[in-house]
């Protein structure tokens, strides 16, 4: 857990999709489509991590005395493809006095359905490259481990937990507070449009920067 845990805070520091969980929130039909939006997030983080632990386990990336060396440059090629997504997402920023840009797509938050969030949430946690490319490194690590089937199950249901922390709160929080929650999350929500990229950038830079770390400390 001490290597996967910097990976998943990766994946739940992502702006986009809590920006659309508030906005769900925010909505006429609030509690169905941000649970729905909940439930295919976690699916999507859930289906990817396991896939490539699948495949890390499959293949042996991980040696017969506990190292895993093909772990290690599976990490070392995320950390240098986040590191060049950071440096885009830098050049992306808007400048000064410029609004920032946003996904079409969230504009029509307010009539989405629950199939459709879910379907959402999934493609953002499962597709987009961040997150791929973090889940691919979180699943190449369990798989790579010196693990029972039964502890790569709990790796991956603890990674999945801190992974879709952020999305789960909101979610959470509006179910217990109601209506109180608004104007908290008026707030992060204009705060998180504003900064967008800068934070993405910053994120991707980091975590980069660990996961290549990791990588490389373990050749």
């Amino acid at each position: 857990m001490g290597e996967l845990l910097p990976i998943a805070v990766g994946v739940a520091i992502s702006p986009i999709p809590i920006i659309a969980t508030i906005l769900m929130l925010l909505s006429p039909r609030a509690a169905r489509t941000s649970l729905g939006f909940l439930l295919g997030w976690v699916g999507g983080i859930v289906t990817v991590t396991t896939v490539f632990t699948v495949l890390a386990a499959t293949v042996g990336l991980g040696g017969a005395d506990g190292a895993a060396p093909g772990t290690s440059w599976v990490r070392v090629l995320v950390g240098v493809m986040l590191l060049v997504l950071a440096v885009r997402r830098w050049r992306s920023r808007p400048g000064v006095g410029e609004a920032a840009e946003l996904p079409a797509w969230l504009a029509a938050i307010d009539s989405i359905t629950f199939a459709k969030a879910v379907g959402l949430a999934f493609v953002l946690a499962a597709v987009n490259p961040k997150n791929l490319l973090l889940c691919a490194a979180a699943g190449a690590t369990i798989g790579g481990a010196s693990l029972s089937g039964t502890q790569r199950l709990i790796a991956i249901a603890l990674y999945t937990a801190v992974a879709a922390c952020t999305v789960a709160g909101p979610v959470v929080a509006y179910a217990v507070a109601g209506d109180r929650m608004s104007a908290p999350l008026e707030s992060l929500k204009a705060w998180l449009q504003a900064n967008n990229a800068t934070v993405m950038a910053v994120l991707l830079l980091v975590f980069g920067m660990v996961v290549l770390g990791q990588g490389l400390g373990a050749l």
